[in-house]
């Protein structure tokens, strides 16, 4: 790194304006953000006008004459001002949204330094500043809080008291006192100097000055702190975001809700019974073999897509893909009174799905997707696997029996095989059982590759 650059990366830290560094290329980040800053523009432009409108009321209050109508006029610069920060805002740094911003101040301060034109009152130019006018900066800060960075915040508490400040000291300089006045006023007040100084027309009271500008740094600071800290509360929101949308990749989106208002780790090891179903293209390999690789992997994708979606619509949880296949539980990580209906609705589910994909293949000239799936419900052990990486994970003979069910549906050459065990736990659930079984045969004692017991089968 040259000299130069390291001195411009020095130097940067110390400039308010300089953007916070956020990382927009997490799209949860950069959304986050974007929606922040789009309510808070709309509440801030919104909170300024009906602030600018109350204080044009409460002007008229003060000064019921016409020539508050140049105040009134302020306000409406500002107000429309408002409209178009709105309009220039965006996450990161928007050089015109902070000219508007840097526009907004000027205004506010030529309006509460400069005598009102208006007026036919003649007053000396230091009792402008008995008004107590520099209030309403307050206004414009509090409505930045909503919409803008600390740093931002921060600039315009900076940027307030250099005008401010710069402003009375050449209204100072250039004023012109009235004679006698304050000659008058200390003869009256003799002995008591302080008051005299107090009460002194053409007196710009400089400690005063300095008192406003030190206490509204201060709370500019403090409100940019604040928002520092509200920003790094919505950076952690949005990587809560971010891992609840990751979970929703495997989970169905009621699991999440679950998961993500549990305070119970999923490492923790259990048993459970839940139901287990595989699903696999048949004959994929040789449907594969010859063909681009491109093409092999969009079907792949439009496959895994289809079925992902059955499994999350019946409320399952999508434990991995296997290739050209699926495997997805029922009841985890939390076992529900539905589980076997849901595993053995979703199964019928997939077969509709893959019906109607194929429909829309045949028209494309297409040829078609086979597919089979076995289901079991049995005791598996549930719990995070791994080291630095961890994983879900589900295993036990309930997964294995499920894997050569699916398998079997070659040798019937059926859509779907279910366990018995299926069948007696949709008993126990008592759900509509002849509709969920519908077009389900009995096959008992069979063999089954694998799995040492005879088992009696459901056939679809």
């Amino acid at each position: 790194m040259s000299d130069t650059a390291a001195n411009e990366t020095r130097f940067s830290r110390f400039f308010v304006t300089r953007p916070d560094q956020y990382d927009l290329d997490n799209k949860y980040t950069e959304a986050a953000l974007e929606r922040h800053k789009r309510e808070g523009l709309e509440l801030a432009v919104r909170a300024r006008w009906i602030a600018m409108g109350l204080t044009g009321i409460l002007l008229i209050f003060l000064n019921p004459h016409w020539e508050v109508m140049w105040y009134h006029f302020i306000l409406l610069l500002i107000c429309a001002n408002g409209w178009l920060i709105r309009r220039a805002g965006q996450v990161g740094q928007s050089r015109t949204e902070l000219l508007l911003i840097f526009v907004d101040l000027v205004i506010m301060t030529l309006g509460m330094i400069v005598p009102n034109p208006f007026s036919d009152d003649v007053r000396p130019l230091a009792m402008q500043y008995r008004f107590d006018n520099f209030q309403y900066f307050f206004i414009i800060l509090a409505a930045g809080t909503l919409a803008y960075s600390w740093r931002t915040v921060v600039a315009i508490g900076s940027w307030t008291a250099l005008m401010w400040t710069a402003g009375w000291l050449i209204a100072w300089w250039v004023s012109t006192p009235i004679p006698g006045i304050s000659e008058r006023v200390a003869q009256a007040l003799s002995g008591y100097p302080d008051v005299a100084e107090l009460l002194d027309p053409n007196s710009f009271m400089p400690s005063q000055r300095v008192q406003q500008v030190i206490v509204f740094m201060m709370v500019a600071v403090t409100l940019g702190i604040s928002m520092r800290r509200l920003n790094q509360l919505l950076l952690t929101n949005a990587g809560l975001e971010r891992e609840r949308a990751n979970l929703s990749r495997y989970f169905s989106p009621n699991v999440v809700d679950q998961l993500s208002q549990n305070d119970e780790p999923l490492k923790q090891v259990r048993k459970e019974n839940i139901a287990v179903l595989f699903i696999d293209i048949v004959g994929f390999t040789k449907y594969a073999a010859g063909r681009d690789p491109y093409e092999v992997i969009e079907v792949l994708r439009g496959f895994h897509a289809r079925m992902e979606t059955e499994v999350f619509r019946h409320h399952g949880t999508l434990d991995k893909y296997l290739g050209d296949g699926l495997m997805a539980t029922f009841g985890t990580p939390v076992p529900t009174p539905l589980d076997a209906t849901n595993a053995v609705a979703c199964a019928r589910d997939m077969v509709r799905v893959v019906d109607r994909w194929n429909v829309e293949r045949k028209r494309q000239g297409e040829p078609e997707i086979q597919v089979g799936i076995g289901v079991h419900y049995g005791s598996v052990v549930l719990g995070d696997i791994g080291a630095n990486r961890l994983e879900f994970a589900v295993i036990g003979d309930a997964v294995n029996v499920a894997a050569k069910l699916e398998a079997l549906t070659r040798d019937f050459g059926a859509r779907a095989v279910l366990s018995d065990a299926i069948n007696v736990q949709l008993q126990q659930e008592g759900q509509n059982l002849p509709e969920v079984m519908e077009g389900f045969a009995k096959y008992e004692n069979q063999t089954v590759r694998g799995v040492e017991e005879r088992m009696d089968v459901w056939v679809l």
